[in-house]
């Protein structure tokens, strides 16, 4: 079974929202793949998503609600087929940790650029929204398969 991670800082907007819309298309393709979510920080575990990042999700008929907030360190990363981090800085952090399988969202149909930070920039929600669906349908459709 292939393994896709979403990395953010804190693991409460992007990466989660990533998690949620990659577990739906997933399961609407029908493919047989684990995906998890995690924060670089320990500051929000144990949290759930961000208010945004969950009517984000549910606008699009997505339930989020449910996850928490997880450290990077309760898994396994080299595992995982693949590490997508949502931004440069959570990219540079995994590299360091000396992780070889990581990609950032950006990587995929956006020439690279970083997904911003709802928590900071929640008027991005639908630039937001438009990177992770199709940087997912990427990943899913073109890249692990």
């Amino acid at each position: 079974m292939k393994k896709i991670i979403f990395v953010c800082l804190g693991n409460i907007c992007r990466s989660s929202l990533a998690e949620g819309v990659a577990k739906s298309r997933a399961k609407a393709l029908g493919l047989d793949i684990q995906i998890d979510s995690a924060g670089l920080s320990t500051y929000h575990n144990g949290e759930a998503p961000c208010h945004l990042s969950i009517k984000i999700a549910k606008k699009h008929d997505i339930d989020i609600s449910k996850q928490r907030s997880q450290h990077v360190s309760e898994f396994d990363l080299p595992s995982y087929d693949l590490v997508v981090a949502l931004d440069e800085s959570n990219k540079q952090e995994l590299l360091a940790m000396g992780l070889t399988n990581v990609k950032k969202m950006g990587d995929f149909g956006f020439n690279g650029k970083d997904v911003s930070d709802l928590y900071y920039e929640p008027l991005k929600e639908e630039e937001v929204w438009e990177m992770i669906t199709v940087g997912v349908e990427e990943i899913l459709t073109k890249y692990l398969f």
